[in-house]
């Protein structure tokens, strides 16, 4: 008999998986980096207007926003010219705008928590070239939802200082 066994057959060494979750967190957190959720799709044509005293909202899920502007290219065929409010992913019914802002409010609040709810503000995203009396009747809605807080979004004048 001899000291040493033959080695019958050479097996394949394992795979190290060892690496594995290094791998895996790498790929999710460049995922996570590059995806942008988007909340909804814009239909409206907005050029928001200049303003030189601007805050930033804190707190981007306790703002609902409500869009007012005109139809895009795509939706004029159904829509027409005439300034649209969109709420979420669509538009505000023609003579029902006040009772659909009402509804559009209730539901984001449902989503938010109780102890949260007095600090949730409306966004008012409005086109410059848009007429005040579409905004009036926005107003007037969320007055009559009760939501008083409300934001309108506007760019940075160029000449500004910071």
């Amino acid at each position: 008999m001899s000291k040493f066994a033959k080695k019958r057959g050479k097996a394949d060494p394992n795979i190290s998986t060892a690496s594995l979750p290094d791998i895996i967190f790498m790929l999710l957190f460049f995922f996570m980096v590059v995806t942008k959720m988007r909340d909804s799709e814009l239909k409206l044509t907005i050029i928001t207007p200049f303003a030189s005293e601007l805050t930033k909202l804190e707190e981007k899920s306790l703002v609902a926003t409500i869009y007012v502007g005109r139809p895009i290219e795509k939706y004029r065929p159904i829509y027409g010219t005439k300034p649209q409010i969109q709420l979420n992913d669509k538009f505000a019914k023609v003579g029902q705008e006040e009772a659909d802002i009402r509804y559009f409010m209730e539901s984001f609040r449902t989503k938010v928590p109780e102890s949260r709810r007095p600090q949730i503000t409306t966004s008012l995203r409005v086109d410059g070239n848009v007429t005040m009396g579409i905004v009036a009747d926005v107003k007037t809605a969320l007055r009559k939802s009760g939501q008083l807080k409300v934001n309108y979004s506007a760019k940075r004048r160029p000449d500004a200082t910071l």
